[in-house]
């Protein structure tokens, strides 16, 4: 019996680049169709967070 030592697999990313803009756009409609809601400050912060994952 050895007593090998086994590495963790290496994370892998969930979303792409690509799933960024993508998610960052639906943002931007859905904040362009909700501009007087009360949340849309919430999804206004989501969008440039999401914007800022894109540009890492």
């Amino acid at each position: 019996m050895t007593n090998a030592t086994i590495e963790p697999t290496r994370a892998r990313a969930v979303l792409s680049n690509e799933d960024f803009k993508l998610l960052q756009e639906a943002v931007r409609f859905y904040l362009q169709a909700h501009q007087d809601d009360p949340i849309s400050s919430k999804y206004s912060n989501l969008y440039h967070r999401l914007g800022s994952a894109v540009r890492r």
